[in-house]
């Protein structure tokens, strides 16, 4: 994304798994331990193809890898209450978090929260990482029709803040994620977690960064 002037973001928009979160990391061994008790052999590779996507295209990627008999209720069922479970004992920030989020907070940069996760979890996840307080919105994967990489998410996080997405700079680490902010309309930031995304999906971030701390230059 080329531009000759210099653009300050307006507002910002964050992703929170994997981006704000380190919640994505802890769960490759529960979903490995959980498929093999259901004598599923679930791959690291598999686990990446889901990284940033909602629910319904979970499941939807598990039976076309494994069949209509997956049982994915009984497991998403058994991973929930693992999950649950871990991230009950703390939940650590990605590399620079708070530093980005008390800069933008300093410079009153109104800030949204735009994840595939359901609100009830999202909520809890957010408050568990003493982080909720930083967000003026949330914008839920259980609120939209079509999850990333479907801009509506994105879309409907810069509603709530009440700008347009032209003005707004969004955080992502998953392909998902970065495909859905350039379909809105929104500048995307990437910060790896897990996923390299391919060329393709490159060529659309208007930043990248190695950790969210170096991205406060954006701002000012």
């Amino acid at each position: 994304m080329k531009e000759t002037a210099k653009f300050r973001p307006a507002a910002a928009i964050f992703d929170m798994d994997g981006l704000m979160l380190e919640t994505e990391k802890p769960l490759i061994p529960l979903w490995k331990k959980v498929g093999s008790s259901f004598g599923f052999n679930i791959t690291e590779a598999m686990i990446f193809r889901t990284i940033g996507v909602d629910d319904k295209t979970t499941r939807g990627l598990y039976l076309r890898e494994f069949g209509p008999d997956f049982p994915y209720d009984q497991i998403r069922g058994e991973m929930s209450r693992l999950t649950r479970e871990e991230f009950e004992k703390g939940i650590a920030h990605r590399p620079g978090l708070t530093v980005l989020l008390d800069h933008l907070s300093a410079l009153k940069i109104p800030m949204v929260v735009a994840t595939s996760t359901r609100r009830e979890s999202a909520v809890w996840k957010l408050e568990k990482a003493g982080i909720l307080k930083y967000f003026t919105a949330l914008a839920c994967g259980d609120e939209i029709a079509n999850g990333k990489p479907a801009p509506d998410i994105f879309l409907l996080a810069a509603e709530r803040l009440g700008y347009l997405p032209s003005v707004c700079v969004g955080f992502e680490d998953s392909p998902a994620g970065l495909q859905g902010l350039h379909a809105a309309g929104i500048r995307p930031v990437f910060v790896k977690d897990l996923i390299e995304p391919p060329q393709e999906i490159l060529a659309t971030v208007w930043r990248r960064y190695g950790d969210l701390a170096e991205a406060a230059e954006l701002f000012g």
